[in-house]
Protein backbone atom coordinates (compact mmCIF):
# COMPACT_ATOMS: atom_id res chain seq x y z
CA UNK A 1 0.00 0.00 0.00
CA UNK A 2 1.37 3.42 -0.91
CA UNK A 3 2.12 5.97 1.78
CA UNK A 4 -0.70 8.17 0.48
CA UNK A 5 -3.28 5.37 0.74
CA UNK A 6 -2.00 4.38 4.17
CA UNK A 7 -2.38 7.97 5.42
CA UNK A 8 -5.90 8.15 3.95
CA UNK A 9 -6.80 4.84 5.58
CA UNK A 10 -5.60 6.05 8.99
CA UNK A 11 -7.69 9.19 8.55
CA UNK A 12 -10.87 7.47 7.31
CA UNK A 13 -10.97 4.16 9.22
CA UNK A 14 -11.99 5.55 12.65
CA UNK A 15 -15.04 7.24 11.11
CA UNK A 16 -16.12 4.06 9.30
CA UNK A 17 -15.65 1.94 12.45
CA UNK A 18 -17.62 4.50 14.51
CA UNK A 19 -20.56 3.87 12.15
CA UNK A 20 -20.41 0.13 12.96
CA UNK A 21 -18.78 -0.89 9.68
CA UNK A 22 -15.38 -2.14 8.51
CA UNK A 23 -13.11 -0.35 6.10
CA UNK A 24 -12.41 -3.10 3.56
CA UNK A 25 -9.99 -1.06 1.46
CA UNK A 26 -9.24 2.06 -0.55
CA UNK A 27 -8.45 2.77 -4.19
CA UNK A 28 -7.24 6.09 -5.52
CA UNK A 29 -7.09 6.50 -9.28
CA UNK A 30 -5.65 9.65 -10.73
CA UNK A 31 -6.55 10.15 -14.37
CA UNK A 32 -5.77 13.70 -15.38
CA UNK A 33 -8.54 15.98 -14.17
CA UNK A 34 -10.80 13.11 -13.12
CA UNK A 35 -9.43 11.42 -9.99
CA UNK A 36 -11.48 9.03 -7.86
CA UNK A 37 -11.16 7.98 -4.24
CA UNK A 38 -13.10 4.73 -3.85
CA UNK A 39 -13.80 3.50 -0.32
CA UNK A 40 -14.95 -0.10 0.15
CA UNK A 41 -16.90 -0.81 3.32
CA UNK A 42 -18.26 -4.05 4.73
CA UNK A 43 -20.34 -5.11 7.68
CA UNK A 44 -21.42 -8.28 9.45
CA UNK A 45 -24.75 -8.21 7.60
CA UNK A 46 -23.52 -6.66 4.38
CA UNK A 47 -23.80 -3.05 3.30
CA UNK A 48 -26.87 -1.02 2.35
CA UNK A 49 -27.18 2.11 0.24
CA UNK A 50 -27.90 3.98 3.48
CA UNK A 51 -24.61 2.71 4.95
CA UNK A 52 -22.75 4.02 1.90
CA UNK A 53 -24.50 7.39 2.18
CA UNK A 54 -23.69 7.70 5.90
CA UNK A 55 -20.03 6.86 5.34
CA UNK A 56 -19.84 9.23 2.37
CA UNK A 57 -21.28 12.08 4.44
CA UNK A 58 -18.98 11.42 7.39
CA UNK A 59 -15.83 10.93 5.33
CA UNK A 60 -16.56 13.96 3.12
CA UNK A 61 -16.57 16.15 6.20
CA UNK A 62 -13.25 14.73 7.39
CA UNK A 63 -11.63 15.10 3.97
CA UNK A 64 -12.90 18.68 3.64
CA UNK A 65 -11.35 19.64 6.99
CA UNK A 66 -8.09 17.67 6.70
CA UNK A 67 -7.66 18.24 2.92
CA UNK A 68 -5.23 15.32 2.35
CA UNK A 69 -5.81 15.22 -1.42
CA UNK A 70 -4.58 18.34 -3.18
CA UNK A 71 -6.15 17.64 -6.54
CA UNK A 72 -9.82 17.61 -7.48
CA UNK A 73 -11.41 14.17 -6.99
CA UNK A 74 -14.68 12.31 -6.79
CA UNK A 75 -15.52 10.27 -3.67
CA UNK A 76 -17.26 6.91 -4.10
CA UNK A 77 -18.33 4.60 -1.27
CA UNK A 78 -19.22 1.01 -2.14
CA UNK A 79 -19.49 -2.50 -0.81
CA UNK A 80 -16.76 -4.85 -2.01
CA UNK A 81 -19.38 -6.85 -3.93
CA UNK A 82 -19.14 -10.42 -5.18
CA UNK A 83 -15.96 -9.71 -7.14
CA UNK A 84 -14.44 -8.13 -4.06
CA UNK A 85 -11.01 -6.63 -4.30
CA UNK A 86 -8.36 -8.09 -2.02
CA UNK A 87 -6.07 -5.57 -0.35
CA UNK A 88 -4.34 -7.23 2.60
CA UNK A 89 -2.69 -10.53 3.47
CA UNK A 90 -5.68 -11.19 5.75
CA UNK A 91 -8.01 -10.83 2.75
CA UNK A 92 -5.91 -13.32 0.77
CA UNK A 93 -5.93 -15.76 3.71
CA UNK A 94 -9.71 -15.45 4.10
CA UNK A 95 -10.36 -16.17 0.40
CA UNK A 96 -8.04 -19.16 0.06
CA UNK A 97 -9.76 -21.76 -2.11
CA UNK A 98 -11.38 -19.13 -4.35
CA UNK A 99 -10.45 -18.26 -7.91
CA UNK A 100 -8.83 -14.83 -8.17
CA UNK A 101 -7.57 -12.57 -10.88
CA UNK A 102 -4.66 -10.28 -10.14
CA UNK A 103 -2.41 -7.78 -11.83
CA UNK A 104 1.12 -7.02 -10.68
CA UNK A 105 2.89 -3.66 -10.56
CA UNK A 106 6.03 -5.26 -12.01
CA UNK A 107 6.39 -8.43 -14.08
CA UNK A 108 7.01 -11.70 -12.26
CA UNK A 109 8.59 -14.42 -14.42
CA UNK A 110 7.65 -12.32 -17.45
CA UNK A 111 3.95 -11.91 -16.53
CA UNK A 112 1.85 -9.20 -14.94
CA UNK A 113 -1.61 -10.83 -15.13
CA UNK A 114 -2.58 -14.03 -13.34
CA UNK A 115 -5.84 -15.92 -12.88
CA UNK A 116 -5.97 -19.02 -10.75
CA UNK A 117 -6.79 -20.74 -7.49
CA UNK A 118 -5.75 -18.83 -4.40
CA UNK A 119 -4.03 -21.44 -2.25
CA UNK A 120 -3.24 -19.23 0.74
CA UNK A 121 -0.40 -17.11 2.04
CA UNK A 122 3.19 -17.96 2.95
CA UNK A 123 4.91 -15.17 4.87
CA UNK A 124 4.30 -12.03 2.83
CA UNK A 125 3.66 -13.91 -0.41
CA UNK A 126 0.42 -15.07 -2.02
CA UNK A 127 0.32 -18.66 -3.25
CA UNK A 128 -1.55 -18.92 -6.55
CA UNK A 129 -2.04 -22.03 -8.68
CA UNK A 130 -2.35 -21.32 -12.41
CA UNK A 131 -2.70 -24.27 -14.81
CA UNK A 132 -1.16 -26.71 -12.29
CA UNK A 133 1.82 -24.41 -11.71
CA UNK A 134 2.32 -22.74 -8.31
CA UNK A 135 3.42 -19.13 -8.02
CA UNK A 136 4.55 -17.37 -4.85
CA UNK A 137 3.80 -13.73 -5.56
CA UNK A 138 5.05 -11.03 -3.17
CA UNK A 139 2.03 -9.10 -1.89
CA UNK A 140 3.93 -5.84 -2.47
CA UNK A 141 4.02 -6.63 -6.20
CA UNK A 142 0.22 -6.90 -6.43
CA UNK A 143 -1.45 -3.84 -7.94
CA UNK A 144 -4.98 -5.23 -8.03
CA UNK A 145 -6.61 -8.51 -7.05
CA UNK A 146 -10.24 -9.57 -7.22
CA UNK A 147 -12.22 -12.68 -6.33
CA UNK A 148 -13.91 -14.17 -9.37
CA UNK A 149 -17.51 -15.01 -8.43
CA UNK A 150 -18.55 -18.63 -8.99
CA UNK A 151 -22.18 -19.21 -9.94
Amino acid sequence: MSAKLKALQELIEPAVVALGLDLWGLDFHSAGRQSTLRIYIDGPEGVSVDDCARVSHQVSGILDVEDPIQEQYMLEVSSPGMDRPLFTLEHFKAYAGHTVQLRLRVPFEGRRKFKGLLNGVEGDEVLLVVDDEEYLLPVDYIDRANVIPQF
